[in-house]
């Protein structure tokens, strides 16, 4: 259900100060009345349940198989059946299209443009994932990304990484709307330049302002100043938007729901439809004996007959084009496949865990200063500086016979001062390393060389965070000494990938060894950086399309048959709005 104005009567600051003369019922834990200021003013704001986001859809949780469930044709054996429980969840109806990404990179033109231009050319998608050696698809570089015939076309050419940051950047634009519409926030498009923007995260901690629309929430609290901005506590902002776990995008695409009854799977089901045919086989359906998704069919057959074209599609097709299953989600197989979260591993089905299972936490916090306040957020970009060091030196010896004078003292000078920066981060000094990894860029942007264009590039993929930013760091061994479920921030290789995996395990001098376990580069591409995506595209055969099938690809790189959509936790009841449960 989806609800146009949530707690509306909660925000407006003239009503909510009317809560302060009327009770909202009293604690049954201390028996004093709430929204009471001579109690001390603890306010119990109405609220009706978490509202859906714009593009999602309600995913109701289960349990399921997930897994290979069908022949393992490629042979792999990674990806062993197993039963897991997924909490209930949303996700975009359809895979994020061309257009929303010009909206994506149009805000960051107007907001970064002018000062940090290499934010915008971090989030451009790869268009030249369309070439092929044997193939002329000049025309899906130059045209299928920006031409109108494309817009509601899914957007290709975008990594892991590019898909993460869109995610976090659709949060905010959908907080910062929720809180122009109910009238605490003005819409000032104008005045947000580089740090001075929305954030959900700096918004909460105090470090957006912005232009008010209100004075606030009457804060009933006869310590306060009268009014405060809407909090966590409240329910107005939504959850972040997110990839979906493996598990999830696997639940949701065979969306068992319409073969369930009391508790039983009543069919098992091949694909995100009924029946174990790639064709409708509902005669009663007016699309009987169409295809039911956008996928390769056989060798060189990409669309079938002309006068009879029997998915209607040579590439990717309109995001709406094909029947949605019983969640209402469109193309969960064919037409691309998508990222989800997870990091790869081939024992992820034997170690993961029964509930919410994932691999790829690298748990975090945010940075305070001596006071115990949340940090002041970041008026600076932030360089993976190491990153940085390595594709200088693999540029290097790629393009060495071809180097200019020119060239090689731009890389001379720009390594020159990647040393420099690692010595500030040596000694903690963070903003240091970052400005002279800025000054880096200025020299970049200033040179004449031929390669300057490819170094500018190179510099902005390796972008970790952007002005307005809040600050984070990970979580250290030493505030959690006393934990029981973790101890490390970086998990990403817990019993799989770690020392203690390894067959060097009683071996002390290999411990800090990295690729003990998977050697990237020498006889696997496994690594921390290793994504898994899931379903099958408009180039792969029907195999592809089976939901528990998995491939994997490095977070950085891109391809013309990926693509991705978004997901958002659900909060609370697991049926749904409202109340929900028995």
């Amino acid at each position: 259900m989806r609800y146009d104005r949530i707690a509306t009567l909660t925000l407006l600051a003239a009503t909510v100060a009317l809560l302060s003369a009327c009770s909202s019922g009293s604690s049954g834990a201390t028996g004093w009345n709430y929204n009471d200021g001579t109690n001390g003013g603890f306010q119990r704001l109405p609220y009706l349940g978490q509202e859906t986001g714009p593009g999602l859809v309600f995913v109701q949780g289960g349990t399921f198989t997930m897994g290979q469930v069908e022949d393992d044709l490629m042979g792999t054996w990674d990806n062993v059946p197993r039963r897991v429980t997924v909490s209930s969840f949303y996700m975009d109806e359809v895979e994020v299209t061309n257009f929303y990404w010009l909206e994506y990179l149009h805000w960051l033109s107007r907001v970064y443009g002018s000062s940090y231009p290499e934010i915008v050319d971090r989030a451009k998608p790869d268009t030249l994932v369309w070439r092929n050696p044997r193939a002329y698809n000049e025309p899906y570089v130059n045209y299928y990304l920006r031409h109108p015939s494309f817009r509601d076309y899914p957007v290709v050419g975008v990594s892991w990484l590019q898909a993460s940051e869109f995610c976090e950047w659709r949060t905010d634009r959908v907080n910062e709307r929720i809180l122009v519409r109910e009238g605490l926030l003005e819409h000032n498009p104008e005045g947000q330049i580089d740090d001075e923007h929305f954030t959900t995260s700096t918004y909460l901690d105090g470090q957006y302002e912005g232009q008010k629309a209100a004075e606030g929430i009457r804060d009933l609290s006869p310590n306060s100043g009268g009014f405060r901005n809407a909090a966590l506590t409240d329910g107005i902002l939504l959850p972040s938007y997110r990839l979906p776990t493996e598990a999830e995008w696997e639940y949701a695409a065979l969306s068992l729901i319409g073969n369930s009854g009391e508790e039983l799977i009543t069919d098992r089901r091949t694909y995100p439809w009924n029946g174990h045919y790639v064709r409708n086989d509902d005669s009663r359906n007016k699309l009987y004996g169409d295809i039911n998704a956008n996928f390769m069919r056989g060798r060189g057959d990409n669309m079938g007959v002309a006068g009879a074209l029997n998915d209607n599609a040579d590439i990717t097709s309109p995001v709406y084009q094909y029947a949605p299953n019983e969640y209402g989600l469109y193309n969960m197989a064919g037409n691309v496949s998508e990222w989800v979260m997870d990091v790869y591993r081939p024992n992820t089905s034997q170690d993961a865990a029964e509930f919410r299972p994932f691999r790829g936490n690298n748990f975090t916090t945010k940075q305070l200063d001596s006071e115990g306040n949340v940090a002041d957020k970041l008026d600076f970009v932030m360089y993976d500086i190491a990153g940085i060091k390595n594709f200088l030196q693999l540029y290097s010896d790629a393009a060495q016979a071809t180097l200019t004078t020119d060239g090689q003292n731009l890389i001379d000078n720009l390594n020159t001062y990647v040393t420099q920066s690692e010595d500030e981060l040596k000694v903690k000094q963070v903003e240091g390393a970052m400005l002279r990894m800025q000054d880096a860029m200025d020299l970049i942007v200033g040179s004449d060389a031929p390669i300057a264009s490819d170094l500018r590039t190179g510099f902005a993929k390796q972008i970790t965070a952007v002005p307005g930013d809040q600050k984070y760091r990970d979580v250290t061994v030493e505030e959690n000494l006393n934990r029981r479920n973790y101890r490390v921030a970086d998990n990403i290789d817990y019993a799989d990938g770690d020392f203690q995996s390894s067959i060097f395990f009683l071996d002390d001098e290999m411990e800090d060894e990295d690729g003990l376990v998977y050697n990237y580069g020498n006889t696997s591409l496994v690594n921390d950086q290793t994504r898994v995506y899931k379903g099958g595209s408009w180039a792969d055969r029907v195999y592809w399309v089976i939901p528990g099938t998995r491939r994997y690809m490095d977070e950085a790189q891109s391809d013309a048959t990926i693509g991705f959509r978004c997901a958002m936790t659900r909060v609370g009841s697991p049926v749904g709005n409202p109340g929900g449960g028995r």
